[in-house]
C-alpha cells in the first residue's frame, strides 16, 4: 500500500466514525485490534466508540495533521465538543471544550491493527 493509499484508507475510517456507520467499521479495523497495548478486538473497539458518542453526542473527528508511512499513520485530531458529564475524569458537564488527540496506527492487511492514543487532558483542564 502506498502512502497515498494508506492516507485515503485512514480518511475513509475517520468518515466512518463521523457518520457512526458501525457496519462499515470492519472494513477499516482488524478483528484483532489492540488499543494502547491491550487487545480489545473489533467488538471492544466498537463498544469504546459507541461509549464515546454517548458521552459526547456532538463528537466529530477533525484531522489537523496526517502523516502516512506504511504500514503506519500518525494523526493529530482536533475536537470541539460538548460532553454530557465527566470526560477523562474531568467534570465537563455540558461545557464546550476543545482539545487534541495524538494518535498512531499500525495497519495489517489494509486494516488498523494497533492504535496508540494520547489525549491532551491538560487542554481540557485549562478550560474548566
Amino acid at each position: 500500500m502506498t502512502k497515498s493509499d494508506l492516507a485515503d484508507v485512514y480518511k475513509g475510517y475517520i468518515a466512518c466514525l463521523n457518520e457512526q456507520d458501525w457496519p462499515r467499521l470492519e472494513h477499516f479495523v482488524h478483528s484483532d485490534v489492540h488499543y494502547n497495548g491491550e487487545r480489545i478486538g473489533l467488538s471492544g473497539y466498537l463498544e469504546m466508540l459507541e461509549g464515546d458518542f454517548r458521552a459526547i453526542p456532538d463528537l466529530h473527528f477533525d484531522i489537523h495533521l496526517l502523516i502516512s508511512e506504511p504500514p503506519r499513520v500518525a494523526s493529530r485530531l482536533h475536537f470541539d465538543c460538548t460532553p454530557k458529564g465527566n470526560l477523562f475524569g474531568l467534570p465537563v458537564n455540558g461545557k464546550r471544550v476543545s482539545f487534541a488527540e495524538n494518535v498512531f496506527y499500525e495497519f495489517r492487511e489494509g486494516l488498523i491493527e494497533k492504535v496508540w492514543s494520547v489525549i491532551d487532558k491538560a487542554a481540557i483542564e485549562a478550560q474548566l
